[in-house]
């Protein structure tokens, strides 16, 4: 399943990075006054409308692309596991048996027990 979310993930990243290409591109409202009196859009490779019938088209397709994988990551990202049962219901896990000597090993003699009866106080 891991896989399938970052391949979600990617196209959505893709998606994105579309989008943003495609709404630069793009011209406001007032660049169609220029068309209007004969700006030079109508040579253009989609015609006169045509570029900003394509652009907005594509956008939008993105933008539903985008959206759904949105909703697929939100979907796989709340999925929870099988097991819902407390920590507390769930077996003990089997710790081995730890030797003696090696546990006090680690730790000084000077350090483990007081060399008075009287406690110590720690120093920072």
């Amino acid at each position: 399943m891991n896989a399938i979310v970052n391949v979600i993930l990617a196209v959505q990243m893709l998606t994105a990075l579309g989008m943003i290409g495609l709404i630069l591109i793009q011209h406001g409202k007032g660049a169609d006054m220029g068309a209007a009196f004969g700006s030079g859009s109508a040579g253009s490779l989609f015609g006169a409308s045509g570029s900003a019938n394509f652009l907005s088209r594509a956008t939008a397709v993105l933008a539903t692309v985008f959206f759904v994988a949105t909703l697929a990551l939100a979907y796989f990202g709340n999925q929870r596991p099988a097991s819902t049962g407390s920590v507390l219901e769930r077996p003990a896990a089997a710790v081995p048996a730890a030797a003696g000597t090696a546990a006090d090993a680690s730790v000084p003699a000077s350090a483990a027990e007081p060399a008075s009866g009287a406690a110590q106080i720690p120093t920072k």
